[in-house]
C-alpha cells in the first residue's frame, strides 16, 4: 500500500485486514508468553516442597540471580532496544527516530521476558507484550508489503493489542493509542480501525489461549459525594508519589549503565539476589504483582504492613526496572498504588472511626481509585488509567472518584516539574543514540523514515 494511493473502501479494507493478522499474531505471542510465566511463577512453592529455611532462601537468590543476568544479557547480546518496557521503542519507531528490528526484539522479548518476568522481578507483563505487539504488526507489515504511514500505523496498532494482551483490556488498549502516542500516530478513518480491530484480534486469540486474564473483580462500594474531596486529596499524594517513582526510575537506569560501564553484569546480579531472596521470605513484595492485589482487597493487612509492603514495592519495582531486563512497569504501578490508597483508607478509618461508614466508602474503594491516580501520575493518561482499572477491576461504581482523584494527581505532577515516564524514556534513549528529536516532537517527523520503510 503506497501513500499516493486514494484512500477507498477496498484500501480502508485492506488495512483493517492486515491489522487483524498483527492483532492475531500479537495474541499468540502473548498468549503463550502469559502461559509459561504463569507456569513458572509458581516455582519457590514447588522448591519449598524440597528445602526450608536458609537452604530455600538461598537457592531462590541463586535461581533469580542466574535468570536476571541470562535476562539482561541475552538482550545486551542480541537486541539491546528490548530491554525494558518497550513502549518508548514503539513511540520513538512511530516518529521516525527509532527503528523497530523485530526479527531480533520479538524473540528476544519473548524468552528474556519470561526469564526475568517468571523469576518474580517486580516487572509487568504488558512492557514486553506491547513491544512484542509492534514487532509482529512489522511482520504482518512485510507480509502483505505495506510501507509509508501504514507501517507506522500498524505498528501503533500492534502496540495496542500487546497492552490489550496483557490486561484483557481492549477499549484501554485503544485509548492508549489515543492518548500516549497523540503525537506522533498518524490519524485517519483507515488507521483509527485498524487499531481496532488489531486490539480485538489480540484479545481475542489470548482469551483462547491463556483465558481471561487478569481479571481481577473487586467489590467495592458506590462512593457518596462527599467522599469526592478524600479522593481528590489521595490523588494530590499519588501526584506526589508519581513524581519520586518517575525519579528513582530515571536515577537508577543512570546509575545501572554506568555501573555496567564499570563492573559488567554486576548490578543485575544483585537485583537478582535480593529480589530471589524476597521471593522466598516476603513474596508480596516482588513479582508484577496481579496476585498480590488480589489477595490484599480480600484481607486487608494493618496499616503498618500496607506502609511496609508499599515501600518495599516502590524499591522492588525500580530496582527491578533498571536492571536492564525486558518488562514493563504498569503492573508494579498499579500494585504499588493499591497498597497506598488502601494504606489511605485504612488510616482514615483509625484517625476518625464512622467516618467511612459514613460517607458510604470503604478502604478497598481508596485502593482501587489510587491504581488509576498513580497510573496518571507517571504516565500522564488519565483516561487510559481509568478505563484500565474499570476494565481490570468491574468497578464501575467509582468511575467518578477515579476522574476526580486523576485530576488531583495531573495537576500535582504537572506542578511540581513531573513529565511523563515514557517521553523521559525516550529522550534518554535518543541521548544515548546521539539522535535530536525534533522540536516537541513533532507528528510530521515519522514522515523521514517512511521513504525507508516503504516497500519493506
Amino acid at each position: 500500500m503506497q501513500e499516493d494511493q486514494p484512500d477507498t473502501p477496498a484500501r480502508q479494507a485492506l488495512f483493517v485486514f492486515v491489522a487483524l493478522v498483527a492483532g492475531a499474531l500479537t495474541g499468540v505471542f502473548g498468549g503463550v508468553f502469559h502461559l509459561i510465566i504463569d507456569s513458572l511463577v509458581r516455582w519457590p512453592a514447588q522448591l519449598a516442597e524440597q528445602l526450608d529455611g536458609w537452604r530455600l532462601t538461598a537457592a531462590c537468590s541463586a535461581i533469580t540471580m542466574v535468570a536476571a543476568v541470562f535476562a539482561v544479557w541475552i538482550t545486551r547480546r542480541f537486541a539491546p532496544e528490548a530491554s525494558g518496557s518497550g513502549v518508548p521503542e514503539i513511540e520513538g519507531s512511530i516518529e521516525g527516530l527509532r527503528e523497530v528490528r523485530w526479527r531480533r526484539v520479538l524473540p528476544v522479548k519473548f524468552v528474556a521476558g519470561v526469564a526475568a518476568i517468571g523469576s518474580g522481578l517486580a516487572l509487568g507483563r504488558e512492557g514486553p507484550t506491547i513491544h512484542m505487539g509492534g514487532s509482529a504488526a512489522l511482520a504482518s507489515a512485510d507480509m502483505f508489503r505495506v510501507g509509508g504511514v501504514d507501517r507506522r500505523a500498524l505498528l501503533a496498532a500492534g502496540g495496542a493489542a500487546g497492552l490489550a494482551c496483557a490486561f484483557n483490556a481492549p477499549l484501554s488498549a485503544v485509548l492508549f493509542v489515543i492518548e500516549e502516542t497523540r503525537r506522533q500516530f498518524p490519524y485517519t478513518f483507515r488507521t483509527y480501525m485498524g487499531v481496532f480491530a488489531a486490539a480485538v484480534t489480540g484479545t481475542l486469540v489470548t482469551r483462547l489461549i491463556s483465558g481471561v486474564r487478569p481479571f481481577m473483580p473487586i467489590a467495592t462500594v458506590e462512593a457518596g459525594l462527599a467522599a469526592l474531596p478524600l479522593f481528590a486529596v489521595l490523588g494530590a499524594l499519588l501526584g506526589v508519589l508519581g513524581v519520586l517513582f518517575n525519579l528513582f526510575i530515571m536515577a537508577l537506569l543512570d546509575f545501572a549503565a554506568e555501573a555496567q560501564k564499570r563492573l559488567p553484569y554486576v548490578w543485575p546480579a544483585f537485583v537478582g539476589l535480593a529480589t530471589g531472596a524476597l521471593f522466598a521470605l516476603a513474596p508480596h513484595t516482588v513479582t508484577g504483582g496481579e496476585r498480590v492485589i488480589s489477595e490484599i482487597v480480600v484481607v486487608t493487612p494493618a496499616l503498618g504492613a500496607l506502609l511496609l509492603l508499599a515501600a518495599a514495592r516502590f524499591v522492588t519495582s525500580v530496582t527491578s526496572y533498571s536492571a536492564g531486563a525486558p518488562g514493563g512497569i504498569f503492573a508494579p504501578i498499579l500494585t504499588l498504588a493499591t497498597c497506598v490508597g488502601l494504606a489511605f483508607g485504612t488510616a482514615l478509618d483509625m484517625i476518625q472511626p464512622g467516618l467511612m461508614a459514613s460517607l458510604n466508602v470503604n478502604p478497598v474503594s481508596f485502593g482501587v481509585t489510587a491504581m488509576a491516580a498513580l497510573f496518571t501520575a507517571a504516565v500522564r493518561a488519565p483516561a487510559v488509567g481509568v478505563v484500565l482499572v474499570v476494565e481490570l477491576t468491574g468497578a464501575y461504581d467509582l468511575t467518578l472518584p477515579m476522574l476526580a482523584a486523576c485530576l488531583t494527581a495531573s495537576l500535582v505532577a504537572q506542578w511540581l516539574g513531573g513529565r511523563p515516564i515514557y517521553e523521559q524514556m525516550l529522550e534518554r534513549t535518543l541521548r544515548q543514540a546521539g539522535i535530536t528529536a525534533p522540536p516537541e516532537n513533532q507528528p510530521g517527523a515519522g514522515l523521514a523514515a517512511d521513504a525507508r520503510n516503504a516497500g519493506r
